[in-house]
């Protein structure tokens, strides 16, 4: 086992590492950007070092300064957690080349992975069903327009070099293949430096279905089951949940089965993630390959009690998988939401600012993955997640009925959070059915009704508000409210 790692990364990941790390034994080493430098992750390490570039952004992307601290440091791998470097083919490369073990897989399959036409091609010939469209690369509108014929509109124009949405788009005729294919290419480029396409037939409101595989350096791999990651704003997953209300024990066996081989054909160890999309038809194909752990694996953690990061660390220090395919057991119900820092109200737009007050809820079966105290301020530079909110219970309805109380007792104060759109949702009856797809916040969320509830109820706080202060200055305010508490009749009172 190692004596020391470095943790490639910040906020709430870097914490979740820094804690299986020391549940190893394992000293834990973070990096900080002069704006982080008072954020917690950073009271979480044995040792910290600062880093600095253009941008924070590009500092944490900076693979010569980042191997060079962890050399200074005395640790002998690297964590990348997810995003920044996590599935960059060259970090993983140039840590091999100095000697430092990379907690992840190796660079060849990040890379033949990480293009979505070379992993298309990958899949095809492992046997893994891939939806109907193109394996190469396309930059041309004309070549474009004759597969587009060939297997049928509506399509799906897709980055060939990235993934998160970035540079995908919807086209249902010829007329808007010009503009539609334009455009992916110019948010290609800037998103990915390459503005090169691939074309899929679009498979309309699927569910969004990936399956969490790991393996060691022997050539052992286990599938640890499904997460249902079918809640998405702009190709984004906001809320995740294991298991899926759709699969069976045969389906999931199938599906866990092809995860495998889809990891084998490309030599891959360590965490990773095989995303599928899951039809109407119950047919399922090869979206992506996520080459790291991540955001969603506490579900996984929770319904089959592996500690995947503690998982990880030991991969790459050459230990064998701690378990087969046989121990897997399946228990319960999970539920992950996403505390992001975005104004729900305002189509998802990020927030910035200083956490004024936090509360996070807690209790038997809550669990909350953390970035963030009172008093951070919510950066610019950087993803808008501040937390993840999980929830285990016995079963789905227990599960949903757990999460509402903890949302409800979550209290964030001095920016904007996706909150109360998350309980709109846990209270919704297409989500509580289980029969949602990933066209659920177009198709079925009612965002008007939405918007308007929270005009009253932001009226109403007004009026709360003004009635306290005019009593305030009466120098009467009734005992109950002076105490920062309403009573029942108080709340019915000022909705």
């Amino acid at each position: 086992m190692f004596d020391k790692i470095l943790v490639a990364n910040r906020g709430e990941i870097a914490i979740r590492v820094m804690h299986a790390a020391h549940d190893l034994g394992v000293e834990a080493v973070a990096i900080y950007h002069e704006v982080d430098k008072e954020m917690p992750y950073i009271r979480h390490a044995d040792f910290a070092y600062q880093i600095h570039g253009a941008t924070p952004k590009a500092a944490y992307l900076d693979i010569e300064q980042i191997i060079s601290i962890a050399l200074k440091s005395g640790a002998k791998a690297i964590h990348p957690g997810y995003g920044f470097l996590s599935e960059n083919s060259a970090f993983s490369a140039a840590c091999a080349f100095a000697g430092i073990e990379f907690i992840g897989p190796p660079a060849h399959a990040i890379e033949v992975m990480g293009s979505k036409t070379r992993a298309r091609q990958l899949m095809a010939a492992a046997g893994v069903p891939i939806v109907p469209g193109t394996t190469e690369k396309i930059t041309d509108i004309n070549r474009a327009f004759g597969i587009a014929e060939g297997i049928g509109y509506p399509i799906l124009l897709k980055a060939s070099a990235g993934g998160g949405g970035k540079g995908m788009r919807r086209v249902y005729s010829p007329d808007e293949l010009i503009n539609n294919f334009e455009a992916a290419q110019r948010e290609s480029l800037k998103s990915f430096g390459d503005d090169s396409i691939y074309i899929e037939k679009l498979v309309e409101n699927p569910k969004h279905i990936e399956i969490q595989i790991i393996g060691d350096k022997y050539g052992n791999f286990v599938h640890l089951g499904e997460r249902d990651c079918s809640i998405q704003r702009r190709h984004q997953k906001v809320i995740e949940e294991a298991p899926s209300t759709v699969l069976d024990a045969e389906i999931r066996a199938k599906m866990g089965e092809v995860a495998i081989n889809a990891a084998k054909a490309c030599n891959y160890v360590n965490a990773g993630t095989i995303e599928f999309l899951f039809d109407k038809n119950r047919n399922f194909y090869f979206l992506e390959m996520n080459t790291r752990l991540q955001v969603e694996h506490p579900i996984t953690e929770a319904v089959t009690g592996i500690d995947l990061a503690r998982e990880q660390i030991r991969i790459a220090a050459g230990e064998k998988l701690s378990f087969t395919q046989s121990d897997i057991v399946w228990r319960g119900h999970a539920i992950e939401c996403r505390i992001n820092a975005e104004d729900p109200y305002n189509n998802f737009m990020p927030d910035t600012g200083k956490i004024k007050y936090l509360r996070e809820p807690a209790g038997k079966g809550v669990r909350v993955d953390s970035g963030v105290e009172s008093g951070t301020e919510v950066s610019v530079h950087f993803d808008s997640m501040l937390a993840k909110l999980i929830v285990y219970a016995n079963s789905r309805d227990e599960a949903v009925n757990l999460m509402k109380r903890a949302l409800k007792s979550y209290n964030v104060k001095g920016i904007k959070t996706i909150i109360p759109f998350l309980s709109v949702v846990m209270n919704h009856p297409v989500y509580q059915s289980g029969n949602f797809d990933t066209g659920f916040i177009e198709n079925d969320f009612d965002f008007d009704s939405f918007k308007n509830d929270n005009r009253e109820h932001e009226e109403a706080m007004a009026a709360i508000s003004a009635y306290i202060f005019r009593l305030s200055k009466e120098n009467s305010i009734p005992k109950r409210l002076s105490k920062n508490k309403c009573s029942k009749w108080d709340l019915k009172k000022f909705g």
